[in-house]
Formats: structure tokens, sequence, C-alpha cells
């Protein structure tokens, strides 16, 4: 992780208002806050930590996106969660509760500017201060469900489906490329690429460069919610091909 410069004067009052729960803290935490928060300023496409690397402090982004990913066996990224302003890292979270290292990565998917509690702070507010201690575990909560359902999907749905299921709930423009898509996916770019191809050619979206316009969310939905088979094969039935 790069090395944190001092804060700033302003951070403590944006590192408040993005995370509420460090509001109304006791006149000691507070006095530590101010004495001991660090600022880190990184580009886009910069890492934040390295798979192995040790636990520098608590981050939390007060602008941009962080992307937390797994490399496999093969060299592809699996896209694990996003970490944004008012969100916390649970990978962090559990490396400073078991003294543990990293076992994914962060990148920064945008320009990001983050608050860095160093550990023996983050402690003390986790001891002293529960409405932080409710969010960051409540957060925990959440984003566990949702590494179980990443589990599951990953295991057990095909490409297709998880691909009509990332391409949903972004409203009818999405601005992505195929090679992000396919890191949220952990799968491989020319895989992603034949599916939106098929997707395209059956209307379902139309492809430009670094855009996705969905046309027709229906069958995207019947796709990611489907047990049934490839949309690739059904597609080549429907076509007159064996």
């Amino acid at each position: 992780m790069k090395t944190p410069a001092d804060a700033p004067p302003d951070a403590p009052t944006r590192l408040l208002a993005v995370y509420p729960s460090l509001a109304d803290l006791p006149s000691g935490l507070h006095l530590e806050l101010l004495r001991s928060l660090a600022v880190v300023r990184l580009p886009a496409g910069s890492s934040l930590f390295h798979e192995s690397d040790s636990c520098g402090g608590f981050p939390m982004v007060l602008s941009g996106r962080v992307r937390i990913g797994r490399t496999l066996a093969d060299g592809r990224e699996l896209v694990l969660y996003d970490v944004g302003p008012g969100e916390t890292c649970v990978l962090s979270t559990s490396c400073l509760l078991g003294s543990a290292r990293y076992n994914a990565h962060g990148a920064c998917e945008t320009d990001v500017e983050l608050a860095l509690l160093p550990r023996p702070l983050f402690d003390r507010l986790l001891a002293e201060h529960p409405p932080f201690r409710n969010a960051v575990f409540s957060q925990f909560g959440e984003r566990l469900v949702r590494l179980v359902e990443l589990a599951e999907a990953v295991g057990f749905q095909r490409v297709e489906q998880r691909l009509a299921a990332a391409l949903l709930g972004s409203g009818r423009e999405l601005h992505t490329s195929h090679e992000k898509l396919a890191r949220r996916l952990g799968a491989s770019r020319e895989t992603v690429s034949r599916a939106l191809k098929v997707f395209e050619g059956n209307g379902w979206l139309r492809l430009h460069r670094g855009t996705i316009d969905i046309l027709q969310p229906q069958p995207l939905r019947a796709l990611a919610d489907a047990a049934g088979p490839s949309v690739t094969a059904v597609t080549e039935r429907r076509a007159g091909r064996p």
C-alpha cells in the first residue's frame, strides 16, 4: 500500500460526512482520530494492496472506487466486490481482526482518495464506539452473504447466466468493456465477447465501443434466473444448426 500522507485540514469533516458512524466520538477517541488520521491518494489503475501483503490499516474511501479481486490459477481475475465512499473493505476487516495477510488484491477503478485508520485506532473504535462497531460488522455480514452467492454462481451457473445478471440493474446504458465484465465473472474475455454477440444477435442489446445498450431486459432476466440449456445452444437450434 502506498505510504499515506498527513491528512489535510478538511479530511476529518469529509470522513464524518461519508462515514456517519464516526460521529459523536468520545473526546479521547476524537483526539486520537485527529492525531493519527492519514490520507492516501492513488490514480486509476494503481494497486492499493497485493495478495500476501500485510494490512497497513483500515481503509475508508472518501472518493472513487476500489476493486477487490482474486487471481485464479490460470491467471484470470475474479472480482469479489467493489468498495466506494461509505463502504468498508471486509477483507481489511478480516485481516485486522485475524492478524492475517491479504489473500486478494485491491486495485483502483478510478482515482481514489481514502482515509487510513491505523490498527490501534481501529481496535479502540471497535471496542469503545458501538455505532462504528455496528456499521463495520453489519457491512461484514452483508458482504459475506454476497460472497457466498458469488461462490455459488461461479460454481454452479453458466457464464451466460452470470453475464445476463451482470448486465441488469444499472439502467439501459452500461459504460463498461468486455474485459471488465470478464473480470467480474472470472471468465475469459473471449467467452464473454461470444456471449455478448449472441445476446446482440437475439436483439437483447446493442454493442458499442465502451458502451452496451440494453434493448430487451426481460429475456436477460429470464436467462439470469434460468437453469436450462445454454443460450448459445438454444440460439443455434433456432437457427437450424446441430
